[in-house]
């Protein structure tokens, strides 16, 4: 199905900004040669420009690539600015980013890590 995003296995923020002019070769480049990310393992891919009212979603599908272009009329993203990295995130924080929230909610109950118990 094209864009299909619930099929991804893995979800990556581009964190920093993004020249939102390139196209599908440029953002596929940023993520094999700056990330040493596969493009082609069937992740999504979040990009965002200065003005953070707008978003490209790269999905490798396996025909070939979806673009995906948002553009907010009110409101911006809370894109993490802080570093020229890309960040695996879950997919409630795919939903709070999609929602006007930040990805790294204060109040949320975070997954307890599985082990032995004593």
């Amino acid at each position: 199905m094209l864009g299909d995003i619930s099929k991804a296995e893995r979800i990556y923020i581009v964190c920093g900004y993004t020249d939102m002019r390139k196209a599908i070769d440029g953002l596929a480049a940023i993520v094999q040669h700056n990330f040493k990310l596969d493009v082609f393992s069937g992740s999504l891919f979040l990009f965002c420009g200065k003005r953070c009212d707008r978003i490209k979603v790269l999905l490798w599908e396996t025909d070939g690539f979806v673009l995906m272009y948002k553009r907010l009329e009110n409101g911006r993203y809370k894109w993490p600015r802080d570093s020229q990295e890309a960040k695996q995130i879950t997919q409630q924080e795919f939903r709070w980013l999609l929602e006007g929230l930040t990805i790294e909610q204060k109040s949320a109950i975070k997954p307890a890590r599985t082990g032995t118990i004593c």
